[in-house]
């Protein structure tokens, strides 16, 4: 079978390796679809610390179930559509006793850690799968990066009467746009381009703030009647976000990071205390799944206006390549086997 292997910063091949075969309790899949996320691109610009070379990426997947190894439950039968968790728990750090596997000290996630998805056939355990009946192949794809942003409004408690702002309109960030509004906060994205800013609004936002046209901090005084938001939720990763979010929230507010920064952030830290905020870290996701799943069963997220790019496994590398030299010309790209 096919595989696209990284072997290196910004370098690609398409690599022919084994098929591979379903041990007991797990399921051998037929890859359809994987998104590629700004990990990815981190990983083939060489930013990801968490990533050894050579890489096969590939976590936001739908797929087909293909064959099924002893021992997994008689629900799951060949030709079923479904997607997966990417992660995995050791179940005796201090995170998995808490029950917040998402943050297990030894995760390793398909793609990162761990050899992904993006080869034409992978095996899974049945215990991370999900099947979500009524779903198309690329809204199965987007289950998990916008899992990601609905664990990040549950680490904020987002609640109906807050208000709550998201910088960064990247498709994890609209998954926290969607996440706030689905709880019903008022909420407020922010970005630099009108295009992604239009894509918030059909997933949830009720405002939105373009931070290379309009000052942030005036139009979020307008919005909140001089208070600030309730909650920031950064989705972007860059010392001018992480400082934005923190300057920004109102007074005994939460500020939720999801991305982080490639390099040391420098805080005015007595906003820490005066304010008295609480600075929430989120990582992966929880039990969020089947939440992102009945959302995309109620038609409530704008699956295909977030798709900039489909191309097949030949073309992976040069998407990766386009993207890298891009990025904002992106906000999904991927990749379909069929």
């Amino acid at each position: 079978m096919r595989s696209l292997v990284i072997d290196e910063p910004g370098k690609t091949h398409i690599a022919e390796v084994p098929v591979p075969t379903a041990g007991p309790g797990e399921v051998l899949l037929r890859t359809r679809i994987v998104g590629m996320c700004g990990t990815d691109l981190s990983t083939f610009r060489g930013k990801n610390p968490l990533v050894t070379y050579p890489r096969t990426p590939g976590h936001e997947i739908a797929a087909t179930i293909e064959a099924l190894g002893e021992g997994v439950p008689g629900h799951f039968q060949p030709g079923q559509n479904v997607t997966l968790s990417p992660y995995t728990n050791c179940g005796q750090c201090s995170s998995c006793k808490r029950g917040r596997t998402n943050a297990c000290q030894s995760n390793q996630t398909l793609g990162v850690q761990r050899e992904g998805a993006m080869a034409e056939f992978f095996v899974a355990p049945w215990q991370k799968l999900y099947i979500a009946e009524g779903l198309s192949l690329r809204e199965l794809s987007i289950v998990e990066p916008l899992s990601v942003g609905f664990h990040a409004a549950a680490r904020g408690r987002v609640v109906t009467h807050d208000t709550v702002a998201v910088i960064g309109a990247g498709v994890v960030g609209l998954g926290a746009v969607a996440a706030s509004a689905h709880r019903g906060a008022k909420t407020i994205s922010i970005d630099l381009d009108d295009r992604k800013l239009a894509v918030a609004q059909a997933a949830g936002a009720a405002h939105v703030i373009n931070s290379s046209t309009q000052n942030v901090h005036e139009e979020l005084l307008k919005l909140t009647g001089g208070l600030g938001p309730d909650v920031i939720i950064e989705a972007v990763g860059t010392p001018a976000t992480f400082r934005m979010a923190v300057d920004e929230v109102a007074f005994t507010g939460r500020v939720v990071y999801i991305g982080y920064a490639k390099e040391p952030v420098a805080y005015e830290t007595r906003l820490f205390v005066m304010k008295e905020i609480d600075i929430l870290g989120s990582r992966n996701a929880l039990d969020e799944f089947g939440t992102v799943i009945e959302a995309l069963q109620g038609g409530r997220f704008p699956v295909d206006a977030i798709i900039s790019s489909v191309v097949p496994l030949d073309e992976a590398g040069a998407a990766l390549q386009a993207w890298s030299d891009n990025p904002g010309a992106f906000t999904k790209v991927q990749i379909s086997f069929d």
